[in-house]
C-alpha cells in the first residue's frame, strides 16, 4: 500500500463529507470536495494478487468472491450484519477448491463495515453486494478511503445518490465497476458500435421488457405486527439508511427478490432488471435523462412495486439524432404485437425479455442482459447475429474489449492501472438517471416533466422525498 497513509476511522471522519445528504427543501448540500489519501492508488503487477473484502455475504456476494478466487485474487475478509450469512459464506468458499479452502481458514469476519476502515492496510479493494439501500453509502465511504470498488446493481437507490456517486467517481483515483455483467459481452459492445454508427438509420422507438420472474403480487403494504429477530441478525443495521420497519419473518429478508419490491428500500423490477437492460439503450443511443415520463398502474400503489409495470420515457434529440421514445414493461406485459411480430416470426416466439430498437433502416434486438444481439436491416430475409452480419462487420470497433469478455477481469485490470471499465460508476450513475425518474411518475401516479439539471419535478415539490436521500444516519460514517 505504498503511497497511502494509514487511515483510522477517526482520520476518515475528518474527510470532506461530499454530497451525502439533503438540506431544507431537498436541496443538495454543498460541501467541500472530498479528500483522498495522498498519492495514487496502489499499483499491482500482473502477478501480484489483490486483497479483497466482500461486504454483503449473501448468495450474490458469494458468487463474486468465488469468481475473484477463480481469477487468482485474494479474499481476506467478509463483512455482514447477519452472522448466519457469514457462516454460510465461509462454508461456501471453503468448498471452492484448494484456493477456497485456504481462504476460508484465514478469513477475517466483520459485522460492521466501519470497522474495516480501522484496518485499511488489510485490503486494496471491495466487493459490495448488500442491496441497493446500502450500495451508495458504502461505496462512497470506501472510495474516500482510497479503495477500489465493485458494486452490484442497482448501483443507487435515489437520483441524488446517482448524481453524488458520479461526482465522487470523477474526482477519485480508484477503479470502479457496476455489476451489470452483460455489458462486458463482446456482442453488447459491438451492438453499441452498430447503434452509434447509425446502421439502423434514425431511431425513434425502443422497447424494453422483462417477464423472467412472472407477475409480482399486487402492490400491497406490510402486515401489522412483528416477529422475533433471528439470533445473529442486526436488523436495525440491516435496514441502515432507510426508514425503520419492524422485523417480519420472510417478508424483507434474506434475498434480493424479497426486498427488491419494497419501494422504501429499492425500486422494483425497473431497477432490478432494468439496470441490466437499459445500458445498451443508454450507451448505444447516447441518452441523457428523459424530459418526460408517464406510467400506468394496474392497481393502486401501496408500499410495493406494482404487479405489472408500464413506463414511457421521452428523450430530446441529441446532436443529429432525433427525439426517441423508450417503453419499459414487466410482470407479463409485453410490447404491442405489431412491434414484436417480425421478431416472433424470426425466432418462433417473443423472448421473455430484452430490448428492441426500431430504426428507419432496420431493427436490432438484444437479450435482457444486453447480449445475444441480432440484427435485421431493410431487405434482409432473416435476423443475423450482430457479430456475423456483413454490414455490422464493416463498422469499426470503437469500444475496448473486456479481457476474456469477463466483467470482473475488466475491473481487476483497472485496479492495476489499466483502462477504466465501460460501466464504471460514472456510467452506472448515468444509466440510473435515465430510469429512476420512472419511479417518480409511479409514486405520483401521473405523467411528469423531469428537470434533470436541478433534480426536480417542477410542479411537484412532494417528489423531493423520493429524489433526495433523507437517510437515517445512525449506521453511516
Amino acid at each position: 500500500m505504498k503511497g497511502f497513509r494509514s487511515w483510522t476511522r477517526r482520520a476518515f471522519l475528518k474527510v470532506g463529507s461530499g454530497l451525502i445528504g439533503a438540506g431544507a427543501g431537498g436541496t443538495l448540500l454543498a460541501a467541500s470536495p472530498a479528500e483522498f489519501p495522498s498519492g495514487p492508488p496502489p499499483k499491482h503487477s500482473p502477478n501480484n494478487r489483490l486483497n479483497l473484502v466482500l461486504i454483503g455475504a449473501g448468495g450474490r456476494g458469494r458468487y463474486l468472491a468465488a469468481e475473484a478466487l477463480r481469477q487468482g485474487e485474494n479474499i481476506v475478509a467478509l463483512c455482514d450484519v447477519d452472522a448466519g450469512q457469514l457462516t454460510s459464506a465461509r462454508k461456501f468458499l471453503s468448498a471452492q477448491g484448494e484456493a477456497g479452502a485456504q481462504t476460508a481458514e484465514k478469513l477475517r469476519l466483520y459485522d460492521d463495515y466501519r470497522k474495516l476502515l480501522d484496518e485499511a492496510k488489510l485490503f486494496d479493494a471491495v466487493l459490495v453486494a448488500t442491496g441497493a439501500r446500502w450500495h451508495a453509502p458504502i461505496s462512497m465511504a470506501m472510495m474516500k478511503a482510497g479503495k477500489h470498488v465493485y458494486c452490484e446493481k442497482p448501483l443507487v437507490r435515489t437520483l441524488a445518490e446517482a448524481r453524488q456517486l458520479a461526482e465522487l467517481a470523477r474526482s477519485s483515483p480508484v477503479a470502479t465497476q457496476t455489476g451489470t455483467q452483460g455489458c462486458s459481452a463482446w456482442s453488447t459492445r459491438r451492438a453499441i458500435d452498430v447503434l452509434r454508427a447509425g446502421l439502423l438509420g434514425p431511431i425513434r422507438e425502443v422497447y424494453l421488457w422483462c417477464d423472467f420472474y412472472g407477475p409480482n403480487p399486487a402492490s400491497h403494504s406490510a402486515p401489522p405486527g412483528e416477529d422475533p429477530i433471528p439470533a445473529g441478525l442486526n436488523w436495525d443495521f440491516w435496514l441502515g439508511p432507510v426508514p425503520y420497519r419492524p422485523y417480519k419473518s420472510g417478508l424483507y429478508h434474506p434475498g434480493c427478490l424479497k426486498f427488491q419490491n419494497w419501494l422504501f428500500m429499492d425500486n422494483g423490477m425497473l431497477a432490478g432488471q432494468g439496470a441490466h437492460t437499459f445500458p445498451l439503450a443508454v450507451l448505444g443511443l447516447e441518452l441523457g435523462p428523459p424530459v418526460r415520463v408517464e406510467t400506468e398502474l394496474p392497481e393502486p400503489l401501496q408500499e410495493t412495486y406494482p404487479s405489472k409495470a408500464y413506463f414511457k420515457f421521452e428523450f430530446a434529440g441529441r446532436g443529429n439524432q432525433p427525439p426517441v421514445t423508450l417503453w419499459w414493461t414487466d410482470g407479463g406485459r409485453y410490447p404491442p404485437e405489431e412491434v414484436t411480430q417480425d421478431l416472433k416470426t424470426g425466432l418462433g416466439k417473443v423472448p421473455q425479455g430484452g430490448l428492441l430498437f426500431r430504426g428507419e433502416k432496420g431493427q436490432l434486438y438484444a437479450g435482457g442482459w444486453g447480449g445475444e444481439g441480432i440484427l435485421k436491416l431493410a431487405g434482409d430475409k432473416k435476423w443475423r447475429g450482430v457479430l456475423d452480419h456483413e454490414a455490422a462487420k464493416e463498422v469499426p470497433p470503437r469500444l475496448p474489449r473486456a479481457p476474456g469478455d469477463n466483467h470482473m477481469a475488466e475491473w481487476f485490470q483497472a485496479c492495476r492501472s489499466g483502462p477504466k471499465p465501460l460501466t464504471c460508476f460514472e456510467t452506472g450513475a448515468q444509466i440510473a438517471e435515465v430510469f429512476l425518474p420512472g419511479i417518480l411518475a409511479l409514486r405520483l401516479n401521473r405523467p411528469i416533466q423531469w428537470d434533470a439539471q436541478h433534480l426536480r419535478v417542477p410542479d411537484a415539490p412532494e417528489a423531493d422525498q423520493w429524489i433526495q436521500n433523507n437517510y437515517r444516519t445512525k449506521w453511516l460514517i
